[in-house]
């Protein structure tokens, strides 16, 4: 009988579908666990296979490799190093007598596939696997066995609730390990840690979780792998957002009950700074794992531009983010001629390039050749949106040539109300998800720290001139404050309340129903905007979608 066992939780940074490089991942995870004297190597939640993986679960082809490349790293286990417990996608028999696809664990130990157990509960909350990747579910699982120890294995959704683990614990498991994907949204890693410790008090026993990190489309997952020991005492945590070899040492007592020494505990961060550290690593990710060189920015000398050229900045150091100035005519002399200044400064600030585009010759012979269409008509509206196309096909065509990827500057609410710039050419949008008030917290927040992980500067980076100007919405439609508008628009779309909540809390009727109808006729536009990092609690399942043409546009 083992009266110690040292299980290294190896927090890794996956890219969905790319499965040699997820395997050499595993690999230094390993050579560098037994270098510190582990027993025992716990990965989590689609560790091999990567996440979220959409329609690609469903190709034989990529199953087959899968497999393939599961047994390849069985076979390296026959070194006598420690054994490894990976999670991956898996087509196989759950014990119904139909093969599914399930969210799965595989022992790797003694040069063999030592067992298998499958996710047996389904996740609605999110605390362990993403959305889209929709898995058969598996029976109720019994421990495994590694150097002796019975190890319950929970799976992705088998944290949430408490069947899975009670099961474990009634078959004999004497220690409990969770393998999770979950995705980064505000307060859902503390959510994370409290589900486990309602394991660990219903079950008496102690557990181990090791979660996922990295971005990945539109998710961020954020990593902070723990250790709870027998009454939820926490023994072990590791960072937020950033990949990490969280080695924990457990014994056995008296009463053959598992303890844990205190081991390496690093808070996680929190509030704004845990969203800054979210937007930072989905960027980053987005670059490196689609093999671009950098990111392109247009700046305007607003806030949206001036964060997104931050965040950039930070996520992957100034010689990797060109900024560009590309300023529309038509603003009067003294409002473009501070736009100019305040785009100088932040590309000042933050050291990257800055590259300066006149679009005046190319919207005069635009505007020249659309002339006759537009006489006798109010073209005002048409002429602004055609330059702002023309604008972001400007850009768009900078980076194709660089090979970079164009960032789009629009925030959630001028997503959600169709009133940011045109969107057409953007590669991604860091802001999707961030409504004006966040930005104007991000901003605030990023002048007075400095991000764990920055590759930028310390110090102010976002111009006080520009924080100043409130992010005041400039729109024809007569829209209230940023402040008010985001509150609107919250409570209209997340909150569930009515026209008549809305105005109780004060807002005019009137801007209650401008509003709703500019979010149902935007509809079109959001579709063909580019994707982000999905960041708050009511998107994280599944963003809003309305139909595109005729809909409901009247609350009252």
């Amino acid at each position: 009988m083992t009266d110690r066992l040292s299980i290294a939780l190896a927090q890794i940074n996956p890219a969905a579908g790319t499965l040699a490089a997820n395997a050499d991942r595993l690999r230094a995870a390993r050579a560098e666990a037994a270098a510190r004297g582990a027993d025992l190597v716990v990965c989590p939640a689609a560790a091999v296979s990567g996440a979220p993986l959409m329609d690609l679960a469903a190709l034989p082809a990529f199953l087959d490799a899968v497999r393939a490349m599961v047994q390849a790293l069985a076979d390296e286990t026959a070194d006598g190093g420690p054994a490894l417990l990976v999670g991956t996608l898996w087509h196989g028999n759950s014990g119904s007598g139909e093969a599914g696809l399930h969210n799965a664990a595989l022992l790797l130990d003694d040069g063999k596939i030592a067992a298998v157990r499958f996710q047996a509960a389904m996740d609605p909350a999110e605390i362990g696997v993403p959305a889209e990747d929709r898995f058969d579910s598996g029976p109720m699982p019994g421990p495994v066995n590694v150097r002796g120890v019975r190890i319950g294995v929970l799976v992705g959704g088998d944290l949430a609730t408490g069947d899975v683990a009670e099961t474990l614990a009634e078959s004999g498991a004497e220690l409990l390990v969770a393998m999770l994907a979950g995705p980064f949204a505000p307060g859902r890693a503390d959510a994370r840690v409290q589900a486990a410790v309602a394991r660990v008090v219903e079950c008496g026993l102690p557990l181990a979780a090791v979660n996922l990190v990295g971005g990945q489309e539109e998710r961020v997952f954020d990593g902070g792998s723990f250790a709870l020991a027998t009454g939820g005492r926490l023994v072990a945590q590791a960072p937020l957002f950033a990949e990490h070899l969280l080695l924990t040492r457990w014994e056995r007592g008296e009463d053959d009950s598992w303890d844990s020494f205190e081991a390496e505990t690093i808070a996680p961060a929190e509030g704004t700074e845990a969203l800054y550290g979210a937007l930072m690593l989905s960027l980053h990710d987005i670059v490196m794992k689609s093999g671009a060189p950098g990111v392109v920015v247009g700046l305007t000398g607003g806030l949206d531009s001036a964060l997104v050229a931050a965040i950039a900045v930070d996520a992957l150091g100034p010689d990797r983010v060109l900024a560009v100035r590309a300023p529309l005519p038509g603003a009067p002399t003294a409002e473009l001629a501070d736009s100019l200044d305040d785009a100088a400064e932040i590309v000042e600030l933050l050291g990257c390039r800055l590259d300066n585009v006149a679009l005046a010759p190319v919207l005069k012979a635009a505007d020249s050749l659309l002339a006759p269409a537009f006489a006798g008509r109010d073209s005002a509206v048409a002429e602004d949106r055609l330059h702002a196309r023309l604008r972001a096909a400007t850009l768009a065509a900078l980076a194709e040539r660089m090979g970079a990827i164009l960032l789009s500057t629009a925030d959630r609410t001028d997503r959600l109300l169709g009133l940011g710039p045109e969107e057409s050419g953007c590669g991604y949008a860091v802001l999707a998800d961030v409504p004006k008030t966040a930005a104007l917290e991000l901003a605030r927040w990023r002048n007075a720290h400095q991000p764990a992980g920055s590759r930028g500067p310390a110090g102010l980076v976002v111009p006080e001139r520009v924080l100043a100007r409130r992010m005041k919405v400039d729109s024809p439609a007569g829209l209230p404050p940023a402040e008010a508008l985001d509150d609107l628009v919250t409570g209209l779309l997340d909150g569930g309340l009515s026209p008549a909540d809305l105005v109780a809390r004060g807002h005019a009727a009137e801007t209650v129903a401008k509003v709703w109808r500019l979010v149902v006729q935007a509809e079109a536009g959001r579709r063909r905007a580019p994707p982000g990092p999905r960041v708050s609690r009511r998107t994280a399942a599944r963003p809003w979608r309305f139909p595109i043409a005729g809909g409901f546009t009247d609350l009252r």
